[in-house]
């Protein structure tokens, strides 16, 4: 059996193994990390050696650490890394290579379609009727897309919703409030196989799937950093938040779901959203500005030239095929935005 897990911020694990009677055996670990002394690599591996194949990840850590030479000095890798790598082999998940990924990037649509399409392409993969898939949003109009558990009253004025045009909705994944706008916005999903995530704790999960964007943010002179739980942050504020949601049928599959800053109209936003008119009532607007560290300002590119760098960067690193919405699942797109999506019931259903 054969894992691996980039570490975020570090380098790359592998790890080959047996499972034997229930135990660990032939344990190696390799990869482009840094390690002093040599001996401590041997160490690891006689760390793992005979484990019980049913140890978790933290177990598995915790033998590594007990094990180290005094004075091991470990960059790039760590005790954490190495067992989430034995997990990933034992579970036999797959790596974002072994996919051909697909792009899905069309017309600006509305903000109810859009959370639509989230669940219908994301089931789709679980099915293994759809490849892995990478779509880019484009937004038809303002919105406040709300996270699954948040009280639909503690987040949103509606006074300062209409007072702006802007659509309330509720998404399928967990997270925080988003306000967005067709040009300030630049939202993504990733809509992936179990697999991919497979002996990734669900922390862990988040910093494996933004790892491409951060590389992406680099090549464009940011630096940027995951930030737990669901942040993508600079040293000048947060670019970007996530969110995730587990489908199950089929063999299963994840929507991970991102939302980026290029612009700002935080005068805007503090009017619609009540949160932020909590966090940055002892501040002013001026506060919600600093809080968010938008794109345009540090890249100074235009927003469709951020998006296009994106979209290179992934399929530099992974291969990306031009795809679409087929016909059958925007019909059932279409059919859940006006039977959930736009449902009051659904919106509110945490009042």
């Amino acid at each position: 059996m054969h894992g691996e897990y980039k570490i975020p911020g570090g380098k790359l694990v592998g790890v080959d193994l047996d499972s034997q009677d229930g135990v660990l055996r032939n344990v190696r670990v390799a990869g482009d990390f840094f390690l002093e002394p040599d001996e401590a690599l041997a160490a690891i591996d006689h760390a793992l050696e005979g484990a019980p194949a049913d140890t978790d990840a933290a177990g598995l850590a915790s033998r590594i650490e007990a094990a180290l030479p005094a004075g091991t000095t470990m960059y790039g890798i760590t005790a954490e890394g190495v067992a989430v790598a034995v997990r990933r082999a034992l579970t036999q998940a797959t790596d974002w290579s072994d996919h051909d990924w697909q792009l899905i990037h069309e017309q600006p649509q509305s903000p109810i379609l859009h959370m639509a399409l989230d669940q219908v392409i994301t089931e789709e993969v679980a099915a293994g009727r759809r490849a892995p898939t990478l779509r880019v949003w484009e937004w038809d109009s303002p919105a406040v897309i709300i996270g699954s558990f948040q009280s639909l009253r503690n987040e949103v004025d509606p006074a300062g919703a209409a007072r702006h045009g802007v659509t309330v909705v509720r998404r399928i994944s967990g997270g925080g409030a988003m306000f967005v706008e067709a040009e300030n916005t630049i939202t993504y999903s990733l809509s992936v196989p179990a697999s991919l995530v497979s002996g990734l704790s669900f922390a862990e999960s988040y910093a494996y799937l933004d790892d491409w964007v951060l590389s992406a943010l680099g090549d464009m002179g940011i630096k940027a950093w995951y930030q737990p739980l669901n942040d993508i942050a600079s040293s000048e504020g947060k670019i970007a938040g996530a969110a995730q949601k587990r489908l199950a049928g089929g063999a299963g599959a994840v929507l991970h779901h991102v939302t980026m800053s290029y612009d700002i109209d935080a005068d805007k936003m503090v009017d619609v959203l009540r949160i932020g008119k909590e966090k940055m009532s002892d501040k002013g607007t001026k506060s919600a500005k600093k809080r968010v560290d938008p794109l345009r300002r540090q890249t100074g590119l235009p927003r469709a030239e951020v998006i296009d760098r994106m979209i290179a960067s992934f399929r530099t690193r992974y291969g990306l095929t031009r795809g679409h919405v087929t016909p059958e699942e925007m019909a059932r797109a279409e059919e859940l935005a006006i039977t959930r999506y736009s449902n009051k019931e659904w919106t509110a259903r945490v009042p």
